[in-house]
């Protein structure tokens, strides 16, 4: 298989610019670089479809090696007819070329294998090339009790596995089969016997039945993982009448064979070779299939989802107090400066036992004036309202302080906390203020804080561990690692942990950077990053265009034009007669500059036009403008809540079937999708992402199961008086919520 022209015809591009890519990607070079430094060369290949050229070219390059070993395996047999050679190289995926290798796989001795010993292959043989004749009558022939065939039953027998063998590995007839029983096929999923109380958060499968091939992701998950708890037995219908369904099937193999009538013994293998050997491995087949693409969609879900934190507005460089609330251990107190240098940190004990409210209120004061702290970022874990709520004293007692106080979420803050490089970084500070340093500074940068916790820790996802891990971790990994170069490092405030997520740049070159600008002061220009040790040309050549000298030299330095680039720029100064500086930010007149007059042989018109667009605003950052969310006083738990109110919330996880709304009272609510706008919306996130800040009304409460619905809608009273439309797949075991919120609910519940 030509790798380059299948990748070009999948992605509808031209042969030469999937060629330049690939030739970049093996050189080392990686997607943020190529997609920001080199358009050019690849004709302008955008990020999305650099990385879904590197991601199909791993697969038909693993395809390719495996085409290599499957045909030098059948040569050696010596049964590779030019034929067979041909379906091998047109095979286009992994499933085809392995059903194409199954007759000539090394197995376990069969029983077709013992009856081939016995010499009945001929016999099977005959059976096939001429069907007027009885087989009864010539498996008579082939009666031999020395190697086990004593009578004609036997020799019959042994034909029968012979052919069942053949039939169930003709790639052909499986492919056909997989594929219409991926259309037909019908999930059924029941409890185990004796389970119902151990199994009760898989309630909704108790007796499910849904098409195969519409099973949303994270039911097909939720079923997976209630099967491998030993709660939910899952089986594969091949169709909605599954007798009838069966019978079809094995006419399907019979004309394979094409039996008449009277050909009884035939038909009979074939219903056989369907029941027993071709159902069994399709059914495993299509299995695996539905759990493949569910974990797909898990993974793209969790990856927007971590885009869209890693990407949230930063409150910028100020001084903040993290406060990690407790209740009976105390809320942890940590000041950090504009640079996130800790300040100092304490522990106040406001809530019961100790309940020293005015004590930590005193604190507070003092801590927030001797630092001049201008933002409180407050953990949205247990004691979240109670501690928001003392910090409003605060504002209350001492009205001569100006500070904001904002909610964050402190997702994955303990399991920082406990790091070893949380341990590296604070090797003198108590573990558990660790947190409230942690939380103070995801709120000045979200991205460098939230690139120092395993992606897994920070819970936008859901069915994280029911997942492939490596696939996961490599789809999270690509995400970080785009966030963090769309953006840009200081290299003079960076982390290792952020550092080493820049292009070109990895963990031992990002440890020295730091060493070497521990020990020398700050880098003033792009140059002296050479200087490093281990940091090569290549390394440069990938990294610099993405790390960023505040202050510097020279004011690119700060942008992120690339230092290759930076005689396009000399060029420009001296066509216009302005300085560096005298360009910078002059919208008006770069956007009158002509981009063609300054193209040369090495840099085209992309490079140009970035570059201009780079001089109106150097460093420009691609997150949205910091925003907070004021939850409502006196809504604190619950069983506060009533239906109807209207409240602000903050997006903290998006699923499939819909979003989950964080409303100050230490449950999310769920808006279902159908509730997610006014209009029709197809995919959640066409109309939220994690972080956003949303007004929603309250719909319903479930105390006893923290369960809380609400809706975006103008006016959902309305929507909800009109009659609902029944999904024709709908599970036939409901939770007392009605409808599709009770099955998010479920889904949302198992998926934690």
């Amino acid at each position: 298989m030509d790798v380059i022209q299948r990748i070009a015809e999948e992605l509808a591009v031209n042969i030469k610019q999937v060629s330049a890519a690939v030739t970049l990607l093996d050189e080392g070079a990686t997607v943020p670089f190529i997609s920001r430094y080199r358009k050019e060369v690849t004709g302008g290949l955008d990020d999305t479809q650099l990385r879904q050229l590197e991601e199909r070219l791993s697969y038909l390059r693993e395809l390719n090696t495996r085409r290599k070993t499957i045909l030098d395996s059948i040569s050696s047999q010596g049964k590779l007819t030019p034929e067979l050679e041909k379906a091998i190289l047109d095979a286009d995926t992994k499933t085809l070329l392995e059903d194409l290798y199954l007759p000539y796989k090394p197995k376990r001795r069969t029983k077709a294998q013992i009856a081939r010993e016995a010499g009945l292959e001929p016999l099977a043989d005959a059976i096939l090339d001429d069907h007027s004749l009885i087989p009864e009558h010539l498996a008579a022939g082939y009666i031999n009790a020395e190697k086990g065939v004593p009578d004609v039953t036997a020799a019959l027998e042994g034909a029968r596995q012979i052919i069942m063998e053949r039939i169930s590995e003709d790639a052909e007839l499986l492919a056909e089969l997989r594929e219409r029983i991926w259309l037909t096929g019908i999930v059924h999923s029941t409890v185990a016997t004796g389970k119902e109380q151990a199994a009760e958060k898989f309630k909704d499968y108790f007796d499910y039945e849904e098409a195969i091939n519409k099973i949303p992701s994270h039911r097909a998950l939720a079923l997976f993982r209630g099967r491998n708890e030993d709660l939910l037995t899952i089986s594969l219908k091949p169709g909605a009448d599954e007798k009838q369904e069966h019978e079809l099937c094995a006419s399907f193999v019979a004309s394979r064979l094409k039996l008449k009538p009277e050909d009884v013994w035939l038909a009979e293998t074939a219903r056989y070779a369907w029941k027993i050997k071709l159902y069994t491995r399709i059914d495993l087949d299509l299995k695996l299939r539905l759990r493949a693409a569910a974990e797909l969609e898990a993974i793209r879900v969790f990856s927007s989802n971590l885009k869209d934190l890693l990407l949230a507005a930063p409150a910028g460089p100020k001084a903040t107090m993290g406060l990690d609330p407790g209740i009976r251990t105390g809320v942890k107190v940590a000041v950090v400066d504009a640079t996130g240098k800790v300040l100092g940190t304490d522990t106040i004990y406001p809530h019961p036992p100790r309940k020293d409210w005015d004590g930590a209120i005193d604190t507070l004061a003092k801590l927030i004036q001797k630092h001049k702290v201008d933002l409180v970022s407050i953990g949205n874990g247990t004691g979240s309202r109670e501690t928001d709520q003392l910090v409003a004293d605060v504002l209350k007692r001492h009205s001569e302080l100006k500070f904001t106080k904002i909610t964050v979420s402190e997702a994955g803050a303990s399991v920082y906390s406990a790091s070893e490089l949380a341990a590296k970084e604070f090797p003198d500070l108590d573990v558990t203020l660790r947190g409230a340093v942690s939380i103070a500074r995801r709120l000045q940068d979200p991205l460098a804080e939230l690139v120092k916790i395993d992606p897994k820790s920070i819970g936008v996802g859901q069915y994280q561990h029911d997942i492939n891990q490596i696939q996961l971790a490599k789809g999270l990994d690509t995400v970080v690692e785009d966030c963090v170069n769309a953006v840009g490092v200081d290299v003079n405030t960076a982390s290792v942990s952020l550092l080493k997520q820049v292009s070109g740049l990895s963990s031992s070159i990002s440890e020295n950077i730091v060493i070497f600008r521990d020990e020398n002061g700050p880098f003033v220009n792009r140059k002296q990053l050479k200087k490093v040790p281990r940091l090569g040309d290549k390394a440069y050549e990938q990294a610099a265009g993405f790390l960023r000298i505040m202050n510097g030299d020279n004011p690119l330095d700060a942008s992120s034009v690339h230092p290759e680039a930076y005689p396009v720029v000399e060029a420009i100064i001296k066509d216009t007669g302005k300085s560096i500086r005298e360009l910078i930010g002059q919208s008006q007149f770069l956007r009158n500059l002509n981009p063609g007059h300054y193209t040369n042989a090495h840099f085209g018109l992309p490079t140009v036009t970035d570059i201009l667009l780079e001089l109106e605003k150097p460093g420009r950052d691609p997150r949205p403008e910091f925003k907070s969310v004021e939850f409502k006083a006196g809504i604190e738990k619950i069983t506060d809540l009533e239906v109807g109110m209207r409240l602000d919330g903050v997006v903290t996880n998006v699923a499939n079937f819909g979003a989950f709304v964080d409303i100050g009272v230490h449950q999310d609510g769920l808006v279902h999708i159908s509730h997610l706008a006014d209009s029709f919306v197809k995919d959640p996130r066409d109309a939220v992402k994690t972080g956003d800040l949303v007004r929603v009304q309250v719909m319903e409460i479930d105390v006893e199961r923290k369960r809380i619905s609400l809706s975006m809608k103008t006016n959902p009273e309305a929507s909800e008086a009109k009659p609902e439309r029944k999904h024709q797949n709908q599970p036939k075991q409901q939770a007392p919520i009605s409808g599709s919120m009770a099955d998010a609910f479920a889904k949302a519940r198992i998926g934690k």
